[in-house]
C-alpha cells in the first residue's frame, strides 16, 4: 500500500476532493493508494474532524508550540515520517516550508495554485488575472521547490475570465476544476506515472493529455 499525508490548516476543501475523488474511484482497492493521515499545523481545523469521521489518523503539529520554523519542521518531518509517504499534498496548508524540509521530500510534495503558473505566483491571483486583461484564468498542481511557486507543473486547468468576471465570480468558477485536477495528479504522482527527473515533471503524452483539464460549457 501506497501512502498519501495530507497537510492542512483549516478545512482543506482540496482535501475532500481528494477524499470524494479516492472513495469513488477506490484508490486503495483498484491502485493500492491510501490516505494514511492528515495533519494539520492548528489543532481546531475543522479538516481534522473530517478525517477522523473518515477513519484517517488525524495529527496536529501546533506551529506556536515550537520556537523557530525549523523546530516547527522537525516535528512535523517526525508526524509525516512514520508513514513513509508516496505523496504529501499541501491542501490549505498555510506554511512556507524551508528548502531543506523540501529536499527530504524531493519529488514527493505537491501543491495547487490558483492560477497558470509561471504567471502570477504569489497571492490575489484572481484579481491581477482580471487586471492584467487574461482571458483565460486557471490553477496548477506543481511539485514543491525551494522557489515559492517555482517547482515543476505537473496538470493545469483552465477556465474563461469574462468581462463581468469579479475576483469572486471567478475563483467560484474555478474552484470545481482545482477539485478536478488535484486527485488525479496526486495519484498519478503516487503511482509514479508523473516523475520529477532534473528539475522537470517527466510523464507520458497520454498521462499529460489527462492532467489539462479545460472548461466546458455545459
Amino acid at each position: 500500500m501506497k501512502n498519501i499525508v495530507v497537510l492542512i490548516s483549516g478545512r482543506g476543501s482540496n482535501f475532500e476532493a481528494i477524499l470524494r475523488t479516492a472513495r469513488s474511484e477506490d484508490w486503495e482497492g483498484r491502485f493500492g493508494l491510501k490516505i494514511a493521515a492528515v495533519i494539520s499545523n492548528r489543532p481546531l481545523a475543522k479538516g481534522l474532524d473530517t478525517a477522523r469521521r473518515e477513519g484517517i489518523d488525524a495529527v496536529a503539529v501546533d506551529h506556536k508550540a515550537y520556537p523557530t520554523r525549523e523546530a516547527f519542521e522537525e516535528a512535523l518531518a517526525a508526524a509525516i515520517e512514520p508513514y513513509k509517504p508516496a505523496v504529501i499534498v499541501l491542501a490549505g496548508f498555510m506554511r512556507i516550508l524551508t528548502e531543506s524540509f523540501v529536499a527530504r521530500w524531493e519529488g514527493k510534495i505537491l501543491n495547487i495554485h490558483p492560477a497558470l503558473l509561471p504567471l502570477f505566483p504569489g497571492l490575489d491571483t484572481h484579481q491581477r488575472a482580471i487586471d492584467a486583461g487574461c482571458r483565460v484564468h486557471g490553477s496548477t498542481v506543481h511539485f514543491v521547490s525551494s522557489v515559492l511557486d517555482g517547482g515543476a507543473i505537473i496538470g493545469q486547468s483552465v477556465v474563461p475570465v469574462l468581462p463581468s468576471d469579479t475576483d469572486e465570480t471567478l475563483a467560484a468558477r474555478l474552484l470545481p476544476y482545482e477539485h478536478k485536477l488535484y486527485p488525479q495528479c496526486v495519484k498519478a504522482v503516487a503511482l509514479g506515472e508523473v516523475k520529477l527527473i532534473d528539475g522537470k515533471a517527466v510523464m507520458s503524452d497520454e498521462v499529460a493529455h489527462h492532467l489539462a483539464i479545460f472548461w466546458r460549457k455545459d
